[in-house]
């Protein structure tokens, strides 16, 4: 059943409604993800400046990086070498196209995140699709915000809390030969200490290992693409060229490159499925359209460049070939491509980057588990409490666990997750290109740093105290648009 389930929910179902909803979202956006990709390197700057650690603020920049923390994940080394093998090279491109996509997809979840997050008496954030489906649909709708905040907790909170803890046990006893036991009693202190520090301290965190982890991978993949650069246009080519059918390719031709290309693409940047916005709501940002491109390069950053760190590896590797079938996959074929390359301890360092992948990852879904839980209470401090110390028996218990069955099950909670998001979005599509206008509005005015007027805004039901600057950035602001004018 939870095999059909599956089948039904990711091959059929979501990969149409996420690439329909996408494509509707870039064409009725103007392709927003394309007319700001350069200015999401200035907005991360410039946001960065605008908050400060004495306001109990988290930055742009740290809210980015929780993302990436979850976006970034297993998907990433052993899905994209499944979808080689299976899809062959062509798979790449489509999910490259997935990911152009999924950015505008990405933009206008976060952007609604931003406009109908909550503020906290601590001077954080709350937020997510939960409270932009209550707040933004109305009350009628509170009930689909309340079974999204139970799916996202059982999906994320729990399952995925546990099934990453596995990854990164079974990883270090690859690399080291260090015992499961070991690594999960480990595991469990270390998430200990930084959950029950909160939003802040998980955010920290993510903001010092993700920069590691990603420019590690990302360095690795650029050592071998100088040491086979004059086989990179050989390789471009043949990715084209089986992306439509025109190179042979094992297990169905261009249907399986497509099909492969565009479930790894949509599992691997989770563009549309509502977990990200939970995040992209925490950050202190003056427009909500800012930290929405922000978002979108989470995806880029995700899809774009560390799966194609992966599949360049493999191409360029002599393990795989194209059209052959072969019996290695998954991690496995990662491992050995990278050792044909560099050597031996090549699989030493894809065990070690899939490791440090899966603990940001489990960073990452504790938070969503708390997140979840804000929405049934403004005092949630013991529920919370309550599920720290749950999270962190299941990160023991899970390193020791092989959880195939929990895995299925939410894969498929997770189907139903993002359907409940993919419906808010559709319906508040409306609402999310008037936040997108006045954006585009204040640029076209000159203005380089856009503000949110939320009294502008009063019939969308939005939070007015979560947009109240702080004295110092109203003050900047000021000064700026001064001089602008």
């Amino acid at each position: 059943m939870l095999d059909l389930l599956n089948d039904l929910l990711w091959s059929k179902v979501l990969i149409v409604v996420l690439i329909g909803l996408g494509l509707w979202f870039t064409i009725g956006s103007r392709f927003v993800q394309f007319r700001y990709f350069g200015r999401m390197f200035r907005i991360l700057g410039a946001n960065q400046a605008f908050s400060r650690d004495q306001h109990g603020h988290l930055s742009s920049f740290q809210a980015l990086m929780l993302s990436v923390a979850g976006r970034v994940g297993g998907g990433n080394i052993a899905g994209v070498a499944v979808a080689i093998t299976v899809g062959g090279p062509g798979a790449i491109f489509w999910m490259w196209v997935v990911g152009l996509i999924g950015m505008a997809t990405s933009y206008f979840e976060c952007t609604l995140a931003q406009a109908y997050k909550k503020a906290e008496p601590d001077g954080t954030y709350r937020g997510g699709p939960a409270h932009y489906i209550a707040r933004g649909m109305g009350a009628k709708w509170k009930w689909l915000g309340a079974v999204y905040s139970v799916l996202l907790l059982v999906t994320f909170g729990f399952g995925f809390t546990a099934l990453q803890s596995y990854s990164v046990a079974t990883s270090f006893e690859d690399a080291f030969g260090i015992p499961v036991l070991v690594t999960g009693a480990a595991l469990a202190l270390i998430i200990g200490v930084i959950v029950f520090g909160g939003v802040k301290r998980i955010a920290k965190a993510a903001e010092v290992l993700v920069p590691v982890m990603a420019i590690g991978y990302l360095l690795i993949a650029l050592v071998v693409i100088v040491l086979n650069v004059d086989q990179i246009p050989a390789v471009l080519t043949l990715i084209v060229k089986s992306a439509f059918g025109l190179e042979p390719a094992v297990g169905g031709g261009i249907g399986a490159a497509i099909l492969m290309g565009v479930k790894r693409g949509l599992f691997s940047n989770e563009a549309g499925l509502g977990s990200a916005p939970n995040v992209a709501a925490v950050a202190y940002v003056p427009h909500p359209a800012s930290q929405g491109i922000v978002q979108a390069f989470s995806v880029f950053i995700d899809t774009l460049i560390l799966c194609s760190c992966t599949a360049f590896i493999i191409l360029l590797g002599t393990v795989y070939e194209p059209g052959v079938s072969t019996d290695i996959g998954g991690v496995a074929l990662t491992q050995a491509s990278l050792a044909s390359h560099v050597g031996e301890w090549g699989r030493i360092f894809v065990s070690i980057a899939l490791m440090l992948f899966g603990f940001t990852t489990i960073i990452y879904n504790c938070y969503l588990g708390e997140n979840s839980l804000s929405f049934f209470s403004d005092d949630n401090r013991p529920l919370v409490t309550a599920y720290r110390l749950v999270a962190i028996v299941l990160c023991g218990w899970g390193a020791t666990t092989d959880l195939g069955t929990v895995f299925a099950f939410a894969d498929v909670t997770m189907g139903f997750l993002a359907l409940a998001n993919l419906l808010a979005l559709a319906v508040l599509f409306k609402s999310g290109l008037r936040i997108m206008n006045d954006y585009d509005r204040q640029i076209a005015d000159g203005i380089e740093e856009p503000v949110f007027d939320a009294a502008r805004f009063a019939d969308l039901n939005i939070d007015a105290d979560a947009w109240v600057l702080e004295p110092a950035d109203a003050s900047q602001v000021l000064t700026a648009r001064v001089r602008t004018a």
